[in-house]
């Protein structure tokens, strides 16, 4: 019974985790990612937040304000 509930709250975490995280500020994620490229060592990089519908040159790191608006990566 245990091992049934713990199963339960497991699937219930991994089916609303995706959609919680959509639902982030933009400029928190930046900031989260931000520290994360830094910590790998990287110093000269841009991040940019833009409508999730434009077309931009980089590489999309993040998805936030529920999938609308995308930040974009690019090394220096």
């Amino acid at each position: 019974m245990v091992k049934l509930i713990a199963a339960a709250v497991v699937m219930g975490l991994s089916v609303s985790g995706p959609a919680l995280a959509q639902r982030k500020d933009c400029g928190e994620l930046k900031g989260e990612i931000e520290a994360k490229i830094k910590q790998n060592g990287v110093e000269k990089f841009s991040l940019d937040v833009v409508e999730a519908d434009k077309q931009t040159e980089g590489k999309v790191v993040g998805t936030c304000e529920g999938g609308t608006k995308k930040i974009v990566y690019k090394r220096a």
